[in-house]
């Protein structure tokens, strides 16, 4: 179960990176997270003083395949550049009350 968590966190990473990219769409979407809902969840899992995941965020996350979020845990170069932080966002799917526990 980590190695699903690293994946969601990778996957959460690799997101922001294709959406913040300029050619991206608004309406792309990886692993059933789009655009708007990687951004929502960023806060929460970037920066020295993270925010709780709020409504969008966590709606965001009822709809992504969490395994296959998973899928992109090996993607340091990603977490560095987007400054995500691996071990917070593999707390999202418990914070916001999706499964009682989660690990990729």
């Amino acid at each position: 179960m980590e190695s699903c968590t690293k994946l969601v966190v990778v996957a959460l990473v690799l997101l922001a990176a294709v959406a913040s990219h300029p050619v991206a769409a608004g309406n792309s979407s990886m692993c059933g997270m789009s655009k708007e809902g990687f951004e929502a969840c960023k806060p929460s899992v970037s920066g020295s003083n993270p925010t709780e995941p709020t409504r969008g965020c966590c709606s965001a996350l009822t709809n992504a395949d969490l395994n296959c979020l998973c899928f992109f845990k090996y993607a340091r170069t990603l977490l560095q550049t987007y400054q995500i932080n691996p071990d917070l966002a593999a707390q999202l799917p418990v914070k916001c009350n999706l499964v009682p526990s989660f690990h990729c």
